[in-house]
């Protein structure tokens, strides 16, 4: 065995079965690690940096990843897009204010590959960053308010916020809002956080940077409810022989809601009984009326109980007419009525009606203030109340005589 390896050409022999071994034990995959041999690959949303005066300027148009192919020895491109220890930039530090084209580009790259950017080159541009303060409105959805309450003037802490960028994107500022959302409906005063919210006319959100980025909203809630009386308006005439007695109401009072200035100048609400073709005791379900401007009322239906009188007609005859205040010193002669008995037509309920007799009833003539003479003295009745009465006669010949002469 020393002397085989000795011998030159058996080394030789031996090394060359050994390679062919080697050879034959690596798997035929076509990525043979073999020095010198090249290889791609693309790397997709690669992260780009940008560098420029972060203090003073602003810049947009810069893309956020770019992809970028690698082109090189295998183990090299392996190597890069394992670790992507390297960086994709675009160096603005002598930039000029205003829009311009600019190359992206590669460092800390093994100067054993080739980059290349897609895109490699697009336009910024560079503006003058400036902060400006702004006046925060709050917003919030009126649906949010429980029925019979209003909101007030909402209280925003601060009310001022900073607002920095573009010179171009700030002179665009419309609107600054800060929204106010919730599930729940409101009653009672809410507090809440909300983001501030920077808007062009159009409401797009632009992009700028705003400090506080939140703010506490206020906002004042508040009953906006009256209670006021519900009074009863009859409409139409009763048929003839009824009297409307009474309408009562099973409620007598109505919730509303409206404005605060609408509720100030209301002091009721009403319904209106249509009495012209009622005829008996009846209860309706009516509709409560309300003014303009007046949202809601509670309830909007109530009862009214109608309370009707029937009238009935009936003559009551051989009613005495007498005579009042004459002077001692004169005697009286009732001429006509010759029988000193008039008749009178009484209208009424029909339970008074039915009853009356001819002493319910005083007719007479009043003399206290005349002399002797003829006179025609008009006839007075006194009766029941609630009922109507026409007379036969108005009016009575009178002859006064003096009873001394």
């Amino acid at each position: 065995m020393d002397k085989l390896m000795d011998n030159p050409w058996f080394i030789k022999i031996l090394a060359l079965l050994l390679a062919v071994l080697l050879y034959s034990s690596i798997p035929n995959s076509g990525d043979v690690n073999v020095p010198g041999k090249q290889s791609s690959v693309t790397i997709k949303d690669f992260p780009v940096k940008v560098y420029y005066d972060t203090e003073n300027l602003v810049v947009s148009g810069i893309p956020e990843t770019v992809d970028i192919t690698l082109k090189g020895p295998m183990t090299h491109v392996q190597s890069a897009n394992t670790l992507r220890n390297f960086e994709v930039f675009v160096d603005l530090t002598n930039a000029k204010i205003g829009k311009q084209k600019v190359k992206l580009e590669v460092k800390d790259l093994s100067d054993k590959l080739k980059a290349t950017l897609k895109p490699d080159t697009v336009t910024v541009s560079v503006q003058e960053k400036i902060t400006k303060e702004f006046k925060v409105e709050a917003e919030f959805n009126k649906g949010q308010i429980e029925d019979g309450y209003s909101a007030g003037q909402p209280i925003v802490e601060p009310n001022k916020v900073k607002i920095t960028g573009a010179k171009s994107v700030i002179d665009r500022i419309t609107y600054v809002k800060a929204t106010v959302e919730a599930k729940e409906k409101w009653k009672e005063t809410v507090t809440k956080e909300a983001t501030v919210q920077v808007l062009d006319k159009d409401l797009n959100k632009l992009d700028v940077t705003v400090e506080p980025g939140t703010v506490k909203v206020i906002i004042p809630i508040k009953d906006n409810s009256k209670t006021v009386p519900i009074t009863v308006q009859k409409k139409g005439t009763p048929p003839t022989g009824v009297t409307i007695e009474s309408i009562d109401l099973d409620v007598k009072e109505a919730t509303i809601i409206g404005p605060e200035d609408i509720l100030k100048d209301t002091e009721s609400v009403r319904v209106e009984v249509d009495v012209s073709k009622i005829t008996e005791n009846t209860t309706l379900d009516i509709p409560v009326i309300i003014s303009n401007g007046i949202t809601k009322v509670t309830p909007q239906m109530v009862k009214a109980t109608v309370v009707v009188k029937k009238m009935e007609e009936k003559t009551v005859s051989e009613i005495p007419l007498k005579i009042r205040g004459l002077s001692e010193n004169y005697d009286a002669e009732i001429n006509d009525p010759v029988n000193q008995m008039i008749s009178l037509l009484v209208t009424g309920p029909s339970a008074t009606v039915n009853g009356l007799k001819p002493e319910d009833f005083s007719v007479y003539v009043d003399l206290s203030s005349l002399s002797e003479g003829n006179y025609d003295v008009n006839i007075r009745i006194e009766g029941p109340k609630d009922l109507n009465w026409k007379p036969d006669k108005a009016k009575a010949k009178i002859k006064i005589t003096n009873n001394n002469a």
